[in-house]
């Protein structure tokens, strides 16, 4: 039996479901546990689905008691941002929204769509940032609409961090490029995000606020993240279905923490011995020997 499937939409909400106590009391002592890390995340990244296993790792360290380790297989989503079902579903919610409010008033060549992204550093220590993935889902919803509404761009939802260089435009100025283009309607949908976050609905509501100031004529709509979504979420779990059958159908892993150690050390011997034998190693040796 499958025991244990994480989801946490957010991964600071990561250490709020794996405290020590509760999660060792959700695990029988004997039982096969195969666990699956879903972070429920659209894009992943070092910042976010990175920092979800951090905090599976760290839980998991402080639950083991240094001999076997309970946990006997293991599978991880990291994003969902190429699934046509989601890709398809956020170029439907910009258009139900168009057609049941704004297209009465706003012809669809004045209809300008900011598809928001989760904010990238261009720079991030050599891990996965996020940027590319970002970009080809925002691609794909924009393909979804570019026909039917001329006026759409990324819109990146950065951190105000000062000295790092983040994604451009962010969703503000992209609004303003939009309006600058004869848009007399602005549509915030967040694609890179999931669920609801300070970001999806502080960060935007602030950034519409600013905007109404200086342009008041022109029509602001925030959109919601999927996550109330009832076709949403019977997606999100048909994606984990295969994981899980992987999970159940495959030998149960058997880690001993205490190795790992030891491992280390006999891997340095290892290395420092190669270099000075030279044995049909791929070191540029061994074409000496034949």
């Amino acid at each position: 039996v499958l025991k244990l499937i994480l989801i946490a939409p957010y991964p600071n909400s990561l250490s709020a479901i794996l405290p020590r106590p509760s999660l060792k009391t959700h695990l029988p002592e004997t039982a096969i546990e195969p666990i699956l890390i879903y972070p429920l995340l659209v894009v992943d990244s070092i910042f976010t689905s990175g920092i979800a296993v951090e905090q599976v790792n760290k839980a998991l360290a402080q639950l083991s008691d240094g001999t076997e380790h309970w946990v006997k297989g293991m599978r991880y989503i990291p994003s969902f941002y190429n699934e046509p079902g989601y890709i398809n579903l956020m170029a439907q919610m910009v258009e139900e929204k168009i057609k049941n409010h704004l297209e009465v008033a706003h012809l669809p060549s004045q209809t300008g769509i900011v598809l928001m992204n989760h904010g990238c550093p261009h720079k991030a220590k050599g891990f996965t940032s996020g940027i590319d993935e970002s970009q080809a889902l925002y691609e794909r919803v924009r393909e979804r609409l570019i026909y039917r509404y001329p006026l759409i761009s990324v819109g990146w939802l950065n951190h105000q961090t000062p000295l790092i260089e983040w994604t451009q435009p962010n969703a503000e100025l992209a609004a303003k490029n939009l309006i600058e283009l004869g848009a007399t309607a602005i549509v915030f949908m967040p694609i890179g995000f999931a669920t609801e976050n300070h970001e999806t609905l502080l960060d935007v509501d602030h950034i519409i606020h600013g905007l109404r100031r200086q342009r008041p004529d022109v029509t602001y709509v925030q959109m919601p993240c999927v996550n109330d979504r009832p076709e949403f979420l019977k997606m999100a779990a048909e994606w984990a279905n295969p994981h899980i059958a992987d999970l159940l159908s495959e030998q149960a892993l058997a880690v001993n923490p205490a190795l790992a150690a030891s491992q280390a050390h006999h891997h340095d011997h290892d290395h420092g011995d190669h270099h000075h034998h030279g044995d049909h190693h791929h070191h540029g040796h061994h074409h000496h020997h034949h």
